[in-house]
């Protein structure tokens, strides 16, 4: 199966792993290291902030 290129750019996804307090993860082993959890954490922290922007610009 075919990878899906990513959403997310790599700057969001540092400040999310930043804010959940995975990052020291990230730059000693990369993300493939992160928990399914966190990285479901970080999706949903995701669509919250867009879902804010969103709102701000209606």
């Amino acid at each position: 199966m075919a990878r899906r290129r990513g959403v997310m750019s790599e700057q969001l996804k540092t400040e999310l792993a930043k804010e959940l307090g995975v990052y020291n993860i990230v730059s000693s082993q990369g993300w493939g290291e992160v928990s399914s959890r966190n990285c479901g954490n970080m999706v949903k922290k995701a669509i919250e902030m867009a879902e804010r922007s969103l709102m701000n610009n209606q």
